[in-house]
């Protein structure tokens, strides 16, 4: 999980695994998988840091590095 803030000012916390990209309008904006947007104070470059982050933590990371990796 990952905690963001609202454009209101409120924090608040997404489950990492539900989002499906994030792009900036210049608002960043969440999608997620089932379709749902969220609009975040945060940039686009510091929810993808927390992202990453989140997987780390979990041991996720690596997962998803092998499966992109073209060497193997």
């Amino acid at each position: 999980m990952i905690q963001l803030t609202k454009l209101n000012g409120d924090l608040f916390t997404l489950n990492a695994l539900m989002i499906e990209q994030v792009q900036s309008y210049p608002d960043t904006t969440i999608t997620l998988t089932n379709g749902k947007k969220i609009v975040v104070k945060d940039s686009q470059s510091d929810v993808s840091q927390f992202v990453t982050d989140y997987y780390k933590q979990i041991g996720l990371n690596s997962v998803f590095k092998e499966a992109g990796d073209s060497n193997g």
